[in-house]
């Protein structure tokens, strides 16, 4: 599925409509250019699931987990590998224990960092930058 988005706001809106389709659990790889709004996308789904806390993006720290409201067993993470060096610093994040929990929905920016780590089952979200405020984005998977 292809969405055009004309700015910060509608593209918050399409996530948040996705989120619908993914509020029990899903596992996101989010790809594009810096500053075409993956994390934009990541705070509009997030909304969509009822979360009212201000996400932030984890640059800096990799990776920030969130309550879902009405998903006890879930959580949703955030993490961004765009500063990530080293595979094997991967192995601290422990991923494979967040990935294998079929309730929690995670979203990971600058997956191929992941390789074959990355699980088949990730849903693939690419942001294209179609002009100044023009989105294109791609949806595909499960």
């Amino acid at each position: 599925m292809v969405y055009t988005s004309s700015s910060p706001e509608e593209t918050q809106e399409i996530a948040g409509k996705l989120s619908q389709e993914y509020e029990k659990g899903g596992i996101f790889a989010l790809s594009g250019p810096l500053g075409a709004g993956k994390t934009t996308f990541i705070q509009g789904f997030a909304k969509g699931l009822g979360i009212t806390e201000r996400l932030l993006s984890p640059t800096f720290v990799i990776m920030r987990q969130h309550e879902i409201p009405g998903n006890k067993e879930g959580r949703l993470y955030h993490i961004d590998l765009y500063r990530l060096d080293e595979i094997n610093e991967i192995d601290s994040l422990g991923l494979t224990e967040i990935f294998s929990n079929p309730k929690n929905i995670v979203f990971i920016e600058w997956a191929e960092k992941l390789g074959k780590l990355l699980p088949r089952q990730a849903i693939q979200i690419d942001i294209k930058i179609t002009s100044e405020n023009s989105r294109e984005i791609s949806v595909e998977g499960n």
